[in-house]
């Protein structure tokens, strides 16, 4: 039978979900800064990374709900 997580777990996960949350805006700040700076086949990386970012983040997020 599986326990649940450790709230040492949880906390790290909690953790994790703010770091990876303002990483995503640090790439959305620079993919912006890019799209003005007439780099827009940077910015589109960045803004596709950002996607790949902002849906990493949700399903963390949910991991974290039902952590806790």
């Amino acid at each position: 039978m599986r326990g649940g997580p450790t709230s040492s777990a949880g906390s790290q996960l909690s953790s994790l979900a703010t770091a990876l949350a303002e990483l995503t805006a640090r790439v959305t700040e620079i993919a912006e800064a890019l799209a003005g700076a007439d780099r827009d086949d940077l910015a589109a990386e960045l803004f596709e990374a950002e996607r790949s970012l902002l849906a990493a983040g949700r399903r963390l997020e949910r991991v974290v709900d039902e952590a806790s």
